[in-house]
């Protein structure tokens, strides 16, 4: 007769961290979006980088974290992918990345049952500290050319340079020239 039928554990693991990831997110009152079946799009608000995105898909038996951090620096490739390497050793639940163009990411995988409001918080945590965080230094390890450049050329047209305050170590001596 008519059994009723189970989706299986897969499923209903991915439908439960779904829920999980809903509730923690609104919760949180952070601004996100869902474009498709178990994915979600988070802006995590902050304060060196206006926002970052991080977006989050849940597989059938894992969850994907994948955030954007800095586009490719335009300089000094080798010591920016240095400190990157070092800075994994002391993250929790992602790491540094580089994606095909050399543009960096923070990234993870994660069971689904490691999809908890607690765990949920401390990995987005982990993203927002990692990438908001190291944003100036990576700016000033990857783009201090084009910082200078950019300082430079506000200068000379009487543009406020407020915004780059941060890097005052690297343009300090601009103004004169």
């Amino acid at each position: 007769m008519g059994e009723e039928r189970r989706p299986p554990a897969g499923e209903r693991q991915a439908t439960d961290a779904g829920a999980v990831i809903e509730r923690t997110l609104a919760d949180a009152g952070l601004e996100w979006e869902s474009p498709a079946a178990g994915t979600y799009v988070v802006k995590l608000p902050g304060t060196r980088k206006l926002a970052t995105t991080c977006s989050l898909v849940v597989g059938r038996h894992s969850l994907s974290l994948n955030a954007f951090v800095v586009r490719r620096p335009d300089e000094n490739h080798e010591a920016v992918h240095r400190w990157l390497l070092e800075r994994n050793t002391r993250l929790y639940g992602v790491s540094y990345a580089l994606d095909a163009l050399g543009d960096v990411y923070l990234v993870g995988k994660f069971p689904l049952a490691a999809v908890t409001p607690d765990e949920l918080d401390r990995l987005l945590g982990t993203v927002l500290e990692n990438a908001d965080g190291s944003f100036n230094t990576l700016l000033e390890m990857g783009f201090a050319s084009a910082i200078r450049k950019e300082y430079a050329w506000r200068v000379s047209r009487g543009e406020s340079t407020r915004n780059l305050a941060a890097f005052e170590r690297l343009t300090r001596g601009d103004a004169d020239a």
